[in-house]
């Protein structure tokens, strides 16, 4: 089943023809947030438009694990040879090797100094706890080990500098923990503690090597770390958990590995310190991904943090899959994918920040319940691919800005809605969340605004009462291709096929040339103005509230409309096309001679 060396080829070579974004080159500090607001004075129109001013942020600063002593591979037990052995065996309990630092009283095993121990055999009522100095390294060697405990969790890192679970190569263990606590353990400040999880650790913890570890937690968390948790090399983990698979609250550094997380209740993986205070502090409240495959199955979020989350490439790329009953990745301040390939099934939202989400690189495939992106403030698309294969909203926030990459939405309200920003051009950023207005792109009270310069961006939206490109501001186009594309609906009752004079006045409509606006929005529904100064805009559709160029032209589904060096096939059939940018008209086009680009939802846009 581990298969992970040579998928990874076939999904690096995937993400090289996808031109994934640069990682380095563009690095900023996770601090920086695009919230100031400054006035564009050469938009053209009678608002002024805000536009975000730091430099592009690609990847935040990532911390780095000391310069301890790495063990070396693979992980087997021969290497700490006349280290202490601990073995269960049911009622029974033996040390060998004996350094004067375990003792073993009343079912439960203390281990009370750094070194080596190798803890193997089977006990169905144990524990082990970790009572070391605050500067010991304590490594835990799991060798076809199978703890439970019918009354606390089996394995409580109490004190230490660092506990190291190493997976002893080709092992299979197992840790599990009582349904209930009824012990409680003093702390420092004269407070009492309750392991909060089958594996429970106060300090850092980190786990190696190339065994399996199941475990099963019946109380609350599964794998729960007060500080720094790190996960590396390639070990297989099975948690199913009652309510957080895995929570590392200062942070969760996963390097590698096979993982199956169950989360009945909660998250798959979790790290929220900074939460309560609301407070940032650098390098924590963090969820870093560099590796590994992952299969999460969330009854809350799947991947959910503070600070931010940061998915990229290393020496393999992350398979990501995350099932969910709430919002797919979530954090309360930024989203960075440089990377790897997600798949997203969420209730909820697919991607949300309560900030900002930066899309760097990387193959993410979205279907959600609500939004498959939202960011209350600004979403930044500079490279990788995202495939919105159903959604509400597909893409909503208060600056919508599309630099580079592919894009493929498909919703049933907006497919990509700038909204939620304040009406007051001198707010910091998208303070009053507020979605659209009212009905038929009726003007908002709030404000959102669509910045297009570059990448390959297909939106569809098919229902009532909906618009493709929706901005509660302004919207303009410098460069990039941008298709657009609705579905057959009635509209809310409001269809609009050209020569309908009456019924374009009934909705406030007006008539330029052979094409009908009207004010149920459709194609392009802006509240303040959408401007195009280069790229390749080509629409699909029956109904627009504004566009640059349109032609009534007859459309059928399959056939290639727009010029000899700028085409696309609409799956839909229809009466009107809206055209702008770099394409001066349009027609039926022969596009044998053109070279294809395929979108992330497999659809195919031709250029020269």
């Amino acid at each position: 089943m581990k298969l992970l060396k040579s998928t990874l080829f076939v999904c690096g070579t995937a993400l090289a023809l996808c031109a994934c974004g640069d990682s380095s080159s563009n690095a900023t500090t996770a601090t920086e947030a695009e919230s100031t607001v400054v006035t564009d004075s050469t938009t053209e129109g009678s608002e002024s438009t805000p536009v975000s001013t730091p430099s592009t942020p690609s990847t935040p600063t990532i911390p780095q694990e000391d310069s301890e002593p790495e063990v070396s591979e693979p992980v087997d037990v021969s290497e700490i040879s006349g280290d202490p052995v601990i073995t269960f065996d049911n009622s029974t309990t033996t040390i060998e090797n004996d350094n004067g630092c375990v003792s073993e009283k009343e079912k439960v095993v203390t281990i009370y100094c750094a070194g080596n121990y190798q803890l193997t055999g089977k006990s169905s009522d144990n524990q082990v706890i970790v009572n070391a100095g605050s500067t010991d390294k304590v490594y835990l060697y799991l060798n076809e080990l199978q703890l439970a405990s019918a009354t606390d969790a089996p394995l409580y890192v109490q004190n230490a500098e660092k506990v190291f679970l190493m997976l002893v190569d080709g092992t299979k263990n197992s840790l599990e923990d009582a349904a209930t606590r009824t012990q409680s353990y003093a702390k420092a400040n004269g407070t009492n503690d309750t392991t909060n999880a089958t594996v429970y650790a106060k300090d850092d913890l980190t786990i190696k090597g190339s065994g399996d570890l199941t475990v099963i937690g019946n109380y609350n968390n599964g794998i729960q770390c007060s500080n720094d948790l790190r996960i590396r090399d390639l070990p297989g983990i099975t948690v199913t958990a009652k309510n957080h698979a895995i929570k590392g609250k200062g942070s969760v550094t996963i390097k590698g590995g096979y993982f199956t997380l169950t989360a009945t209740n909660g998250d798959g993986i979790k790290s929220d310190e900074g939460e309560d205070e609301n407070t940032i502090t650098e390098n924590k409240g963090i969820v870093v991904i560099t590796g590994g495959e992952f299969e999460i199955n969330a009854g809350d979020d799947g991947i959910q943090a503070f600070n931010y989350i940061f998915i990229a490439d290393s020496t393999s790329i992350p398979l990501i899959n995350v099932t969910s009953k709430g919002k797919g990745i979530v954090t309360d301040n930024r989203i960075y994918i440089n990377g790897g390939i997600t798949n997203i099934t969420s209730a909820d939202d697919g991607l949300h920040s309560n900030l900002n989400i930066y899309i760097n690189g990387g193959l993410t495939t979205i279907s959600a319940g609500d939004d498959g992106i939202h960011a209350d403030s600004t979403l930044r698309i500079a490279d990788g691919s995202v495939n919105i294969t159903k959604a509400v909203e597909g893409i909503e926030a208060f600056y919508i800005r599309a630099e580079g990459g592919m894009t493929a939405t498909v919703a049933s309200d907006d497919a990509w809605n700038a909204a939620g920003g304040s009406a007051d051009a001198n707010s910091q950023s998208g303070s009053q969340w507020g979605g659209r207005g009212g009905p038929g792109g009726m003007a908002s009270s709030s404000k959102g605004y669509i910045i297009i310069s570059g990448g390959y961006h297909y939106l569809y939206a098919a229902g009532n009462d909906i618009d493709v490109l929706d901005a509660n501001g302004t919207a303009t186009m410098s460069g990039g291709v941008l298709l657009l594309e609705i579905g057959t609906s009635n509209g809310g009752g409001m269809m609009f096929a050209p020569g309908q004079g009456g019924n374009q006045s009934s909705q406030g409509g007006n008539s330029s040339g052979s094409c009908s606006t009207n004010m149920a929005g459709g194609l392009i529904d802006t509240d303040s103005g959408f401007s195009i100064t280069g790229g390749v805009l080509l629409g699909f559709g029956s109904r627009t509230e504004e566009y640059p160029k349109c032609s009534a032209t007859s459309y059928t589904a399959g056939t290639a409309y727009g010029t000899s060096n700028a085409a696309f096939k609409p799956s839909t059939s229809g009466s009107m096309i809206v055209y702008g940018g770099d394409v001066g008209s349009v027609a039926q086009v022969d596009v044998s001679d053109m070279t294809e680009i395929t979108l992330p939802n497999g659809m195919t846009y031709y250029e020269k």
